[in-house]
């Protein structure tokens, strides 16, 4: 199915099919702006988020001109859940956005991740995907133990809520590093992170099987040399102040070797910035369009 029409300023709800050894599924995304754009933006999401998180992001971005795809990764939001749960991963991921990419028709594009969105890009951007500029929402190419150790604690957990000011509230628990969002803000992330279950109760709207790559003895991640070090696309770093999962000497080696990044440290907010507000969204917008 494609241009499902959702009504909602230039936002256009769409689906694709992925294929691949594993089978068929479709994989959703948010459209945003004219389809004929000069410049496509992709916007990635977090490991237990949708699409959706980028609304604001997107819409000012649109209003610029740009064409911006924000998709639902697979186990998420409206797109479909692996039969094999082993399968939820990076490498996996990067492969339904290339899918993604083809089509969009985008043969580049920039690339705005946040957390887990980031490291697709990264492994896209290290492949050689033409990438014409990546945006790093706090993430980078070494993720300590102890922040995996937390996400790990949270993540396909799958609470269950009675309605829908009770998901709300468990959000603003888990995702209080997010910063200091409005009551308007939460309510729409709740809105769009609900599934609503057969007995009319709701439930986070991703499979619990994503958590599978958390389960077991976790150990520190670094890519610095598989992946880092081979991006030569301009790339500008997102640092939540108080994040614990991209820190400070890891931002500031991000700036030093590889891409050579532009680190810019978001006040208020930890892992990882929501970039719902006007202050971020100008950050972001003012460097993907700079000359």
């Amino acid at each position: 199915m494609d241009g499902l029409g959702a009504g909602d300023g230039g936002l256009r709800v769409n689906f694709f099919k992925a294929e691949d050894e594993n089978g068929p599924r479709t994989v959703a995304f948010a459209d945003w702006g004219p389809p004929d754009a000069d410049r496509t933006v992709v916007c990635v999401h977090g490991l237990t988020r949708n699409g959706r998180d980028f609304d604001a992001l997107a819409g000012a971005l649109a209003d610029a001109g740009m064409r911006v795809i924000c998709p639902d990764v697979a186990g998420r939001g409206l797109s479909d859940w692996l039969a094999d749960e082993s399968q939820y991963g990076v490498e996996f991921y990067a492969r339904d956005m290339l899918a993604l990419l083809a089509h969009v028709q985008a043969d580049r594009v920039d690339w705005v991740g946040t957390s887990m969105g980031g490291l697709i890009g990264m492994a896209l951007a290290a492949a050689g995907v033409p990438i014409r500029r990546l945006v790093l929402n706090d993430v980078g190419p070494f993720l300590p133990k102890a922040s995996l150790e937390r996400i790990a604690a949270y993540v396909g957990g799958n609470p269950v809520f009675a309605e829908i000011g009770g998901l709300e509230a468990y959000l603003r628990q888990v995702h209080a590093p997010f910063g200091d969002l409005s009551d308007a803000q939460w309510r729409h992330l709740a809105e769009h992170s609900a599934r609503t279950l057969p007995d009319g109760q709701l439930a986070l709207h991703y499979d619990p099987g994503i958590a599978a790559a958390f389960r077991g003895k976790l150990e520190d991640i670094d890519l610095w040399e598989a992946v880092w070090d081979n991006i030569a696309c301009p790339t500008m770093v997102l640092r939540g102040e108080s994040s614990d999962l991209l820190l400070p000497e890891v931002a500031a080696e991000m700036a030093a070797r590889g891409p050579k990044a532009a680190v810019v440290e978001i006040a208020g907010c930890g892992h990882a910035p929501a970039l719902m507000d006007a202050a971020q969204i100008e950050v972001v917008s003012d460097w993907l369009t700079a000359p």
